[in-house]
């Protein structure tokens, strides 16, 4: 992997990527140079179409969701499911939030349309002058950077680590692995990752993320 790293940025990021996950000092001999911050250079064509069609994964989904009866669910969670909710000022400030996930719409005709998952930890960090977002617990940990894109959202790409793995698999050696979304602030320290045709299940993932108290 090292050997390419001069000339292939994505190779860098997900050094940065991994290193973050797991605490790994990026080798001596590596390029000095910043990682790149145009996440189209990074992105994987397939990922590049997903995040094209945020808007209508997200229609898709809420329809699934209002034809099984069960809009009365989200109702409550106000702007996290409003799909033009975004506001200005989506860069997070490092710290560890409190998260939750909500996978809405099914891949498959009988599955469920709504699913919340058990509430984590997750993390926000500064890495190479770039952020980072970490899933800190449980046996999927999505970990990724977050590259600036304009004032009101910013772009994840990362991977999904699964199990006891301690490093993040490189991005785009496995594109059931490979994540794409957009971050964005919807409220008074309140922000969303929004994941549109996630490999498994749903058809839109959020994730909900907000400060966690310091004590």
């Amino acid at each position: 992997m090292l050997k390419s790293l001069q000339s292939s940025p994505r190779i860098l990021s997900l050094i940065l990527l991994a290193g973050c996950v797991a605490g790994a000092a990026i080798d001596a001999h590596a390029d000095d140079s910043p990682p790149p911050t145009n996440w189209r250079v990074i992105a994987t064509s397939a990922d590049r179409e997903r995040l094209r069609g945020w808007r209508t994964a997200w229609i898709k989904a809420l329809d699934q969701v209002a034809a099984a009866g069960q809009s009365q669910q989200i109702a409550p969670l106000g702007a996290l499911m409003q799909p033009d909710a975004a506001q200005p000022g989506a860069t997070p400030p490092a710290g560890d939030y409190a998260c939750r996930v909500f996978k809405l719409g099914s891949r498959r005709p009988a599955g469920p349309v709504v699913t919340t998952l058990p509430p984590f930890t997750c993390r926000v960090a500064q890495e190479g002058g770039i952020l980072s977002l970490t899933k800190l617990e449980g046996g999927q940990k999505p970990v990724g950077l977050l590259f600036p894109q304009d004032g009101s959202r910013m772009i994840f790409l990362g991977t999904m680590m699964l199990g006891d793995e301690r490093r993040a698999l490189e991005y785009g050696r496995d594109p059931e692995r490979d994540m794409i979304g957009a971050f964005e602030r919807i409220g008074d320290q309140r922000w969303r990752l929004v994941l549109p045709y996630p490999r498994w299940e749903s058809l839109l993932d959020v994730v909900e993320l907000v400060p966690k108290a310091r004590g």
